[in-house]
């Protein structure tokens, strides 16, 4: 099978972009792979280091090389948002095809020395790293009820994004360009700074990703993928299909047997995923 690197060079080229799905369950598993096959997506699959400890990262890895095998899919793993040197190397240890260092919090300085330390021990695993430069913020699991205000001082400086791809040796860039985590509570968040995308995208030479991908305007997304975007992240609207799937079989019946009821939740999931590789261009790439 092609790497992750093969699959992100060609959403580089040919202007897609490859969707990175979060679980800590193994329905949202299914969800996901079983629209990859439909539409003959590569996909990521991400654990965040809560869901990771949930799951389980030699679980997760375990997960994916079963679902390799019988789709002939190319299925990929990345723990998402990982804050320290240790778990990032549990997680390359454990498997993963790639680790998110996420040190955007820290200063600039120590947020290149903590990626460095990450891209060091990751090459030698053959493993990829995505950094993070500019602040994100906020929280996937909350729906937000007043509008959300983007600070201009959190977004990504091209210059600083510039120094830390060089100084670091990061495979792919997360940025700020005026996304965030979580979702509106209407359901569509404000529009990205699709300027900051392209002057970054002008400084420097690696795919960039975009997190908090729930809610972004479609048309939004469309442009950030040709300004450079290559992989895009989506949790929050999982979450809320996953959710209300369930709420929705539960309130209506009395089932108490698991594989009947998570059905449900199943099928709201795969709506989403279905949605988010059309529009991201990904179909037919695998």
């Amino acid at each position: 099978m092609k790497t992750l690197k093969y699959y992100l060079d060609k959403a580089k080229t040919e202007n897609f972009a490859i969707g990175q799905f979060n679980f800590s369950d193994f329905t949202q598993v299914k969800a996901i792979v079983e629209v990859a096959k439909k539409l003959n997506s590569p996909i990521i699959l991400g654990t965040s280091e809560g869901e990771s400890r949930f799951f389980g990262l030699k679980e997760a890895v375990a997960i994916r090389n079963v679902l390799r095998k019988e789709t002939g899919l190319p299925i990929f793993l990345n723990l998402d948002h990982g804050k320290t040197f240790e778990y990032a190397k549990a997680a390359i240890d454990a498997g993963y095809d790639m680790v998110h260092i996420d040190g955007s919090k820290l200063s600039l300085d120590e947020n290149i020395k903590l990626t460095k330390q990450v891209t060091k021990y990751a090459f030698w695993k053959l493993c990829l790293v995505e950094g993070e430069v500019g602040k994100i913020g906020t929280d996937a699991s909350k729906l937000y009820t007043e509008k959300f205000e983007i600070k201009e001082e959190d977004l990504t400086k091209p210059a600083e994004a510039k120094r830390f791809v060089e100084e670091t040796d990061v495979d792919l860039l997360a940025i700020s360009c005026g996304n965030f985590h979580g979702i509106e509570v209407s359901g569509t968040d404000p529009h990205l700074r699709l300027d900051v995308v392209k002057k970054i995208k002008e400084t420097v030479g690696v795919g960039l990703v975009l997190h908090g991908g729930s809610g972004t305007p479609e048309s939004d997304i469309k442009e950030a993928i040709k300004l450079g975007i290559v992989k895009i992240n989506i949790n929050t609207e999982l979450r809320l299909a996953f959710a209300n799937g369930l709420r929705q079989v539960l309130t209506t019946t009395d089932e108490i047997v698991p594989y009947k009821f998570l059905v449900g939740a199943q099928n709201e999931v795969e709506k989403i995923v279905e949605l988010k590789i059309n529009l991201f261009g990904s179909g037919g790439k695998a």
